[in-house]
């Protein structure tokens, strides 16, 4: 194994299902999901074999491995970020994506109609059937529900100093947003093309969504467009430090407004540009440094996943 990496020894060493199992997600310990897990899997002989990783390089490698040894079916289990990761090097290659939804919102499962109980999450990997859907890229860069540029990728940072002193859940995480927001300085002087239409803003937040789920359950608009294929962009009104954490609250309360608290753009080709090309890009809560100018396409059919069986 490498550095990092643990064969937990539950499963057979084979099988035709790689579990990947992101020890640092999720609100149990590691030996504890390991534990779960090895029992749910002994009701399927031969079919499981589980690794256990910490942090995302591990999470990539093994990955990579699976995908060479010709694993059919490799399972992110862990939150969005962890399936984002190994969903983004899933997409292409044929091989299926499974879900064990270990986060604290799950969004990208659960837009699936993905079963949040555990054991009920394995029986789906174990006799549901295949689905094609799209991923999003920014600059090559696969996200599966949303990529935002500004604010959301500081409170990200909060978010995960919050998580490490008291663990992770879901007051946590808006305990994050709040001491961020009340911090929050800076906005964007941005340059917004969709579908070849530009546009120029100030703000501190461009929000590029692609989970529909994600949408209704803000009650917010766009969830329609972005089922047809196009993605939902929201532009954050330049303000004051207590207006954004306003705007904020009432998203927590589903009481946004477009026009006072957002501009909406739906389209499927995003450019957005500005004067300091180096930025922190926010995809599926984690967080990178990437070049501009961001480009934002969709990927049709590109990732094959593991759902339910029945008509969906």
């Amino acid at each position: 194994m490498t550095a990092g990496t643990t064969d937990s020894g539950a499963g057979s060493a084979g099988g035709d299902i790689r579990v990947i199992l992101n020890a640092r997600s999720g609100k149990r310990s590691g030996r504890a999901q390991v534990e779960e897990l090895a029992a749910l899997f002994e009701r399927y002989p031969g079919r499981f074999s589980l690794r256990v990783v910490r942090g995302g390089r591990m999470i990539a490698r093994e990955t990579a491995r699976a995908i060479e040894e010709g694993v059919p079916t490799i399972v992110a289990a862990g939150g969005d970020g962890t399936i984002c990761g190994i969903a983004a090097r899933l997409a292409g290659t044929g091989a299926r994506l499974g879900v064990l939804p270990l986060g604290t919102f799950n969004y990208f499962a659960r837009s699936l109609d993905l079963p949040e109980d555990l054991e009920a999450a394995v029986r789906v990997l174990a006799e549901g059937q295949e689905r094609a859907i799209p991923v999003g890229e920014v600059n090559g860069q696969v996200f599966l529900n949303n990529a935002s540029l500004g604010a959301y990728a500081a409170i990200l940072f909060r978010r995960e100093r919050v998580y490490r002193r008291w663990g992770r859940s879901r007051i946590a995480a808006y305990w994050s947003v709040l001491t961020t927001l009340l911090r929050f300085r800076s906005s964007l002087d941005v340059a917004i093309t969709v579908d070849g239409a530009t546009r120029a803003f100030r703000t501190p937040l461009v929000f590029v969504a692609k989970n529909a789920f994600q949408l209704e359950l803000f009650e917010l608009d766009g969830a329609d467009r972005v089922r047809s294929g196009d993605f939902a962009v929201f532009v954050a009104p330049d303000c004051s430090r207590l207006d954004l954490l306003r705007t904020a609250l009432r998203l927590a309360f589903r009481s946004l407004q477009p026009s006072r608290d957002f501009e909406l753009i739906c389209g499927r080709d995003v450019r957005v540009e500005m004067r300091h090309r180096r930025r922190l890009v926010a995809r599926d809560g984690e967080r990178e440094r990437m070049t501009g100018p961001f480009r934002f396409a969709m990927r049709p059919e590109a990732l094959r996943v593991i759902v339910p069986a029945g008509p969906g």
